[in-house]
């Protein structure tokens, strides 16, 4: 069941599998910010190398370009709901950027999660059953305002607290992540991101694939695809875009950028919604 729909570039769902199938939920990278609820399931959610065991009733964000994925661990009924939205949402009504924190201050893959423990999830999810409800225009923009708004808030304030916690020493996986990423539009092949960890091209395979939930070419490949998707929506000729992005071949890239937006790269300038699995 999936009842969902777009609202001035904001999309919000509900969706429930009864029969969850691991083999439909893929690692998967987008332009705007998230806010997924977990109401019940047997999850693993993958975000950046992250592994984040899921309980009922608890909170993940994702910033635009912060691979995720949901591994499914049993085959009971999972329930959630989402809402995507772009950071230029909060411009008009947060001049400070204090709501921006809690997606853009933090390291890749790192304190995504939030728990009962953390804030009123059953005011959250109240406040989410209100905005997918709503029916008409006025009333969507009502709720999506306020009731977005009011979880934005919360979470500032639940991250602020996180923020005062220990810092962990970095894994293998974290490590190798944030090096890709630092390294992202350079001219990197997986073997010499294995050679820099004193790790073999299977073992670092191994490493995004149970970290991330996809090979170490496909993260590369799918951010880069995202930020050129993102520089050509912003006015960049796909040309440019293609090569910034650390492609070296145009054909190749725009292969490859049909294939994950089933669309040209042109598109990008008119589109405002992109494939979306959670």
């Amino acid at each position: 069941m999936l009842n969902e729909y777009n609202f001035e570039n904001i999309y919000i769902r509900h969706a429930i599998d009864e029969n969850p199938e691991p083999t439909h939920y893929n690692m998967h990278i987008h332009d705007r910010c998230e806010i997924y609820f977990f109401i019940c399931g047997k999850v693993d959610y993958l975000v950046e190398g992250s592994i984040y065991p899921l309980d009922e009733n608890s909170i993940l964000i994702m910033r635009p370009s912060e691979s995720h994925t949901a591994k499914i661990l049993k085959n009971e009924k999972y329930e959630r709901f989402a809402i995507n939205f772009p950071l230029s949402f909060l411009q008009e009504f947060d001049t400070e950027k204090k709501l921006t924190k809690p997606f853009l201050d933090r390291a890749l893959g790192k304190d995504n999660l939030f728990t009962e423990a953390d804030l009123d999830m059953n005011l959250v999810k109240n406040l989410f059953f209100q905005m997918i409800d709503a029916k008409t225009f006025s009333e969507k923009k009502l709720t999506i305002h306020t009731h977005l708004g009011m979880i934005l808030f919360l979470l500032q304030k639940a991250f602020s607290e996180k923020q005062k916690s220990e810092q962990k020493s970095q894994t293998i996986s974290e490590r190798a992540i944030k090096y890709v990423n630092k390294h992202l539009f350079e001219e990197i092949t997986v073997c010499s991101i294995a050679e820099h960890f004193n790790l073999s091209t299977s073992q670092l395979t191994r490493i995004f694939k149970n970290n991330v939930g996809s090979s170490p070419w496909e993260y590369i490949l799918r951010k880069r695809l995202t930020a050129a998707k993102e520089m050509i929506s912003n006015g960049k000729t796909s040309q440019d875009a293609c090569f910034e992005c650390g492609f070296s071949d145009y054909s190749s890239f725009y292969r490859a950028y049909a294939k994950y937006f089933k669309n040209s790269p042109s598109s990008a300038k008119n589109t405002t919604r992109q494939n979306l699995n959670y």
